[in-house]
């Protein structure tokens, strides 16, 4: 696409890069992973938080200049990596992603998430769907929380217009970048088959942000671009 992505990101909260990364990337990003798990002692299921933490490979990924260049456009010149997580769908967690704001779990000034596919992902295995423009307001989290699936913060369903929402089926490598306040969720996995997503959020390093400073999976934040 040729329109600009700060124009694309301010408009619809979010921007999708297509294949980013190419396959070498994400083979090798899985195989760091699955060491990450393994001395941990965790089986890849639902979510593990804090890889760049535990590996230099994620870390490296989390500063990569591929990813680093969309969200100085974003952001603006001064980004701060705060901590990222990989998300398993697979047939031992295969539910949906109630619709939420991510806001609503840290609150402060706003962040941006990026959102990578390590499997081919598609409305089948679970990939994003998202409400364009949804990034201007923020919506009530009063949606039950019952269902034994985590999200405490979600919306009522009934609050949720679907029939403007997007699909985003994204090909292995391809990257979501997208505001903290953009209306998302996914797809039930109904294949059977695994499907990973690796997840970072960065922040304006530039702008105070003092009701986050204390948020714990933060206090290895570290600058990607530019300088305090």
């Amino acid at each position: 696409m040729t329109e600009p992505i700060r124009a694309r990101y301010d408009r619809d909260g979010y921007v999708v890069l297509e294949r980013l990364f190419g396959a070498a990337d994400v083979a090798g990003w899985k195989a760091g992973i699955r060491g990450v798990l393994d001395e941990a002692g965790t089986p890849a299921n639902g979510v593990f938080v804090g890889l760049a933490v535990r590996s230099p490979l994620l870390k490296a990924a989390a500063a990569d200049l591929r990813l680093v260049g969309p969200l100085t456009e974003a952001i603006g010149p001064t980004v701060e990596f705060l901590s990222d997580k990989i998300v398993f769908k697979s047939t031992g967690v295969d539910f949906g992603t109630p619709w939420h704001q991510d806001w609503s779990y840290w609150h402060g000034i706003h962040k941006v998430s990026v959102w990578i596919a390590l499997d081919d992902a598609t409305p089948a295995n679970g990939c994003l769907k998202v409400i364009p423009g949804s990034h201007r307001v923020v919506a009530r989290h009063d949606g039950a929380a019952d269902d034994g699936t985590g999200f405490d913060n979600r919306l009522d369903p009934r609050a949720v217009d679907e029939s403007r929402a997007v699909a985003l089926p994204a090909p292995a490598g391809t990257a979501v970048m997208f505001h903290d306040l953009l209306l998302h969720a996914s797809f039930p996995n109904a294949t059977g088959e695994d499907r990973w997503a690796l997840i970072s959020t960065y922040r304006d390093a530039a702008v105070s942000d003092p009701d986050c400073d204390d948020i714990a999976v933060w206090r290895h934040a570290f600058l990607v671009a530019g300088n305090r």
